[in-house]
């Protein structure tokens, strides 16, 4: 069972259920965030057991205002920390000796979880997309850098939510700009369907319908505007789209707590084994 509470923060997508078919399939628990017009067809679609109903509906404004209810909704429940995913995720995968290995959901969370609560200073953490990985990739993880999708988030900071576009980009930011830490796991990793696959619901039919050249730019520039010290406004694959050196802007450290057993630590195993399929 996770440590955290976890939340799908999704929106016409309730024939296509992909993380919280994912999440069942692993035994884990977790809540979708849905808005009213849509709460019974979700209900129907997974379980009325998993379904929040927002208090609003139809703002226009993207994620963001779901992304929020979930974090207060968290802290209500008295938590630390608390996760939000995606609703297009299929599935985890392990990068172990080159190679993406389907792999049990639960255990990556609690390593993930158990990783984040031994620093004073990560405010974000998360999981790396299996296709942004080479299978020559070695290191366990990469800090100070972009998390998205799936993200545990530190509950008692000030920053929240607040963009239409590039609203994770953005809370990364305010985490980094203030001296706390993000960390992306590369040794765990999600498959997630590419935003531009022909799958209806969530931004892609709120914001992005028919993919309007304009609104890629408004999407990248608006970045641009809050954060000139950090974002540029670049072409890319022949479209508009934000820049951002992580590496070169945030160099800050992680900071261990002092007061946990750390060479205990290198004895903690978690019960991973590989196992053959057959075709």
């Amino acid at each position: 069972m996770s440590k955290y509470p976890i939340y799908i923060v999704s929106k016409g997508r309730a024939k296509t259920p992909y993380t919280a078919n994912w999440f069942k399939r692993d035994k884990i628990d977790f809540k979708i965030v849905v808005e009213p017009q849509e709460y019974d067809e979700y209900c129907e679609s997974i379980g009325k057991e998993y379904v929040l109903k927002l208090p609003f509906s139809n703002l226009g404004l993207g994620s963001y205002p779901a992304r929020n209810f979930c974090w207060e909704h968290s802290i209500g429940l008295g938590a630390e920390r608390h996760w939000v995913f995606d609703d297009n995720i299929r599935q985890m995968r392990r990068l172990h000796k080159g190679k993406r290995i389907p792999c049990d959901a639960k255990i990556a969370i609690a390593a993930l979880e158990d990783f984040t609560d031994r620093y004073t200073n990560v405010g974000l953490s998360g999981f790396e997309y299996t296709y942004f990985l080479m299978n020559t990739y070695n290191k366990p993880f990469k800090y100070n850098v972009h998390v998205y999708s799936a993200i545990l988030i530190k509950n008692n900071m000030p920053y929240r939510w607040r963009l239409k576009y590039n609203e994770d980009v953005d809370l990364c930011l305010q985490v980094l700009h203030n001296n706390l830490c993000t960390v992306s796991f590369t040794t765990f990793c999600i498959e997630k369907i590419s935003t531009v696959a022909k799958l209806k619901g969530g931004n892609q039919d709120e914001l992005y319908k028919g993919n309007d050249p304009s609104k890629k730019y408004l999407k990248a520039k608006s970045l641009e505007e809050i954060w000139p010290q950090y974002v540029k406004t670049v072409l890319k694959y022949d479209r508009p789209h934000h820049s951002v050196v992580w590496h070169k802007h945030f160099k800050h450290p992680l900071i261990r707590r002092t007061d946990i057993d750390w060479d205990a630590i290198q004895n903690k195993k978690y019960e991973i084994k590989l196992t053959e399929k057959k075709k």
